[in-house]
């Protein structure tokens, strides 16, 4: 009985010892662990942002492309003795591919939406999502008066059509949800939670001084 609560005794001493450094540790951890919730949080928002502005600047890019067209449409009516710029397009490199059977669309996919990457191809938001992984990834291009170049028919898209982007040894199929027109404003299209895969295509709309976007969501099949 005696050796049971010298055992006892010593065992509450060494709680009493180790309690408060084990105490400390904890603490520590959960300190760690809210930092780095903290600081992806923080990185979140800061891409989001990103994100976002990157959406804004669109307005400025599909007005920019509507008016050269117009201008373009001037020029070709009157001859002019300036002579051409050159046609050839800068060194570009496609991160993917876009195709979308149904409106037989087969582009490519540079990185970040720029005027000089969206007058030869589509492009990929880059602070959205990778293109296949969690998350939305958003894909713009020109909606051209040109039958058929770049995104012009995108308002042909139905529900269930495939849009099937490939990279760099992957293949993501992705299947269309629904389509929607909305103002310049509505953010709402680049939302995403944490478990989907998502795709959005984004135009301006209508063809002729656009004042919307026509957007396409699709999800990974």
């Amino acid at each position: 009985m005696k050796r049971l609560l010298s055992y006892g005794l010593i065992i509450i001493g060494l709680l009493i010892i180790v309690y408060p450094r084990a105490s400390a540790w904890l603490d520590d951890r959960q300190q760690e662990k809210l930092m780095a919730q903290w600081e992806e949080s923080v990185d979140d928002e800061q891409a989001q942002q990103e994100a976002l502005d990157q959406y804004d600047r669109l307005s400025a890019l599909f007005a920019e492309e509507a008016e050269s067209e117009t201008v373009e449409a001037d020029e070709t009516s009157e001859p002019s003795d300036t002579p051409a710029p050159s046609n050839e397009p800068p060194k570009l490199n496609a991160i993917a591919t876009i195709r979308i059977p149904s409106i037989k669309v087969n582009l490519p996919v540079l990185e970040g939406a720029t005027q000089k990457n969206m007058k030869y191809a589509a492009a990929h938001l880059k602070e959205t999502a990778p293109i296949g992984a969690v998350g939305n990834a958003a894909i713009a291009a020109h909606r051209m008066r040109a039958k058929g170049k770049l995104f012009n028919r995108l308002n042909e898209v139905k529900e269930g059509d495939k849009i099937i982007v490939e990279t760099q040894g992957e293949t993501y199929t992705y299947v269309v949800t629904g389509t929607s027109i909305v103002e310049p404003t509505d953010v709402s299209v680049l939302n995403y939670n944490k478990t989907d895969r998502r795709l959005t295509l984004i135009t301006c709309d209508p063809v002729v001084n656009p004042t919307h976007r026509l957007i396409v969501h699709a999800e990974i099949a």
